[in-house]
């Protein structure tokens, strides 16, 4: 969660229990509790007499330009008026928006970190990809840590810009010593964590300034839906979800 990361042990102790249950599930509930928070906030920290009244202006405002397609001049005047209200109505929202803005990050940058990627399970194989940039070429050789067994060469040879080490492990967090690749006199590191559990280290590490681009952990994407063959992960499924609930909570609580 990078910045945010010092509220990681608070958010685990609240949210935890979600990841007890299939990953859908915890992306329904997250997205019920997070539309809820948002509604509420924007009730209170609004004048709802006002957002109604602008809500209702820019219906009005709308009917009337279906109304003028016939008669450009007067259709557009009525678009003019109805973009300035829209505004008017934005404002009166900020308030609410910037009160939301930062907690919202931080419950996303958690969902991020548990329900993104899969485990990677004790005992089971999995793939480090190490990808170069344009032009590299040689070998590369990786250590493993006690605990992960290298299932390939302990050195191998760039090609067509990826090298990939094949390995398992027992459980644990991997982070003292991680994964260690050496190429060109430089090091590498890569945090690997193997767990039954909902958790896992960020899959990909960026390398800037230098010939090696990026370590990619072999998480696979989670996926949580999958309408007639376009599968869905959290973000998607959360934005479908909460469009769903906000609509619901605004009508049940005379939100505008």
């Amino acid at each position: 969660m990078g910045f945010f990361s010092f509220v990681d042990p608070a958010l685990n102790f609240v949210f935890g229990p979600l990841l007890n249950l299939p990953p859908l599930w915890a992306v329904i509930i997250m997205s019920f509790l997070i539309s809820l928070i948002i509604v509420v906030i924007y009730k209170y920290a609004t004048n709802q007499s006002v957002m109604k009244q602008l809500k209702d202006e820019i219906k009005d405002l709308q009917k009337q330009m279906k109304e003028l397609k016939n008669e450009p001049e007067k259709a557009m005047a009525a678009q003019k008026k109805a973009m300035q209200t829209n505004m008017k109505y934005m404002m009166q929202s900020m308030k609410a928006t910037l009160i939301t803005f930062i907690p919202i990050i931080i419950l996303f940058g958690w969902l991020q970190a548990h329900l993104a990627y899969e485990p990677l399970m004790p005992g089971e194989e999995f793939n480090t990809y190490v990808n170069f940039n344009d032009g590299a070429k040689g070998n590369i050789t990786i250590n493993v840590p006690e605990g992960i067994t290298l299932l390939s060469e302990k050195a191998k040879k760039i090609e067509n810009g990826r090298v990939v080490f094949k390995m398992k492990g027992n459980e644990g967090k991997y982070t003292a010593p991680p994964l260690e690749f050496m190429y060109n006199n430089e090091t590498f590191s890569k945090p690997v964590v193997i767990t039954k559990e909902r958790n896992y280290e960020a899959p990909i590490s960026q390398i800037k300034h230098s010939s090696v681009k990026s370590i990619e952990l072999g998480n696979k994407p989670q996926m949580m839906l999958n309408l007639f063959g376009w599968k869905i992960g959290w973000l998607g499924t959360y934005i479908i979800f909460a469009l769903i609930f906000s609509m619901a909570l605004r009508k049940v609580m005379k939100v505008y």
